[in-house]
């Protein structure tokens, strides 16, 4: 159990219940080239845990005669496991969106040179994480260099189509705070990334989606030591606003871990808290009965107002 389940656990979050199910997020694995200090995954170079090939093929098994529009990869870096490309052609293959979780940097991981070409051939979406338009800050949140690798990587996915504004090849990039704060208001910000980056490296992309960091795993467990976990999660519940309800990613998105079991999000992936709140069963994806999940309740425990408060904060950027 992570340390701050236990604080997490009891909570007065409004009970709520699934919608139809259309996004399949998929955690392939939580082995990274990157250790960033606002990961809720705890990811790393020294993760091990990874999907295998017959995991990968139950997941796919859900798009068939489903109403299931998309299929999220992630990770940690999701490219870098072995099952990544069987997942992206499975997913075209059932004509379903596919979305690539990228950290940009793994463009230019050596033996991924043709990453990015095969990312435009197979017309995968990218949602790539740059948590901030300045070098500094980037590289003290994710590591020294990772911003000029960075930038590598969004110019060679430009050189490719990849964000330019008639383009079908999606780029979005993603907004994370620095600490324990709630994210700007996302339009602005936006335009801040964009004019910067125009003009500093001609670079050209999408949207900018905001994302509130949540109070777990590596994030949470700074927040403890630094004596910041209750202030933030006052900060949180200060902000909570009911609008958001309505717009949460749990209602119409399951996650599946790398070995296959299902989950309400991510973040209660990473919290081992089952679908639904079982406490004695985890449900296998083998065993998943997709028409069982509409109006089921969803579990909930005190991070969930992290996705509630201010504008709101999803996988898809901002709520409101």
């Amino acid at each position: 159990m992570h340390a701050t389940f236990p604080l997490l656990e009891k909570t007065d979050f409004p009970a709520i219940k699934r919608k139809k199910l259309e996004i399949l997020q998929i955690n392939v694995g939580y082995y990274c080239n990157l250790s960033c200090t606002h990961c809720h995954v705890n990811a790393g170079p020294k993760r091990t845990e990874m999907m295998d090939e017959a995991t990968a093929d139950q997941v796919l098994s859900l798009l068939q005669d489903s109403d299931i529009h998309t299929l999220d990869l992630t990770g940690g870096a999701p490219e870098l496991n072995p099952q990544f490309r069987k997942l992206v052609e499975g997913g075209k293959a059932a004509g379903v969106r596919v979305i690539d979780r990228c950290n940009l940097t793994v463009l230019e991981e050596p033996g991924q040179e043709d990453l990015a070409e095969y990312l435009a051939t197979n017309g995968v979406d990218i949602v790539a994480s740059l948590p901030c338009y300045m070098e500094d800050n980037v590289d003290k949140q994710r590591g020294k260099g990772v911003f000029g690798d960075s930038i590598k990587g969004l110019e060679k996915l430009n050189a490719l189509g990849y964000g330019k504004p008639d383009s079908n090849l999606k780029l979005d990039l993603v907004f994370n705070p620095q600490g324990p704060v709630l994210p700007p208001p996302q339009a602005q910000l936006e335009i801040d990334y964009k004019a910067f980056l125009s003009k500093e490296f001609g670079i050209e992309f999408h949207s900018l989606l905001t994302l509130t960091n949540l109070p777990i795993q590596r994030f949470g467990s700074m927040l403890i030591s630094k004596g910041q976990f209750e202030p933030y999660m006052n900060l949180l519940k200060d902000a909570y606003s009911a609008d958001n309800l309505q717009s949460v990613m749990c209602k119409n998105t399951i996650s599946i871990d790398y070995d296959g079991y299902v989950y309400d999000c991510d973040f209660n992936q990473m919290l081992a808290m089952p679908l639904g709140g079982k406490k004695l069963s985890r449900t296998h994806v083998k065993d998943l009965k997709l028409s069982a999940l509409d109006n089921q309740p969803i579990a909930i425990a005190d991070h969930c107002y992290g996705c509630t408060a201010g504008q709101g904060s999803s996988c898809g950027g901002a709520l409101q």
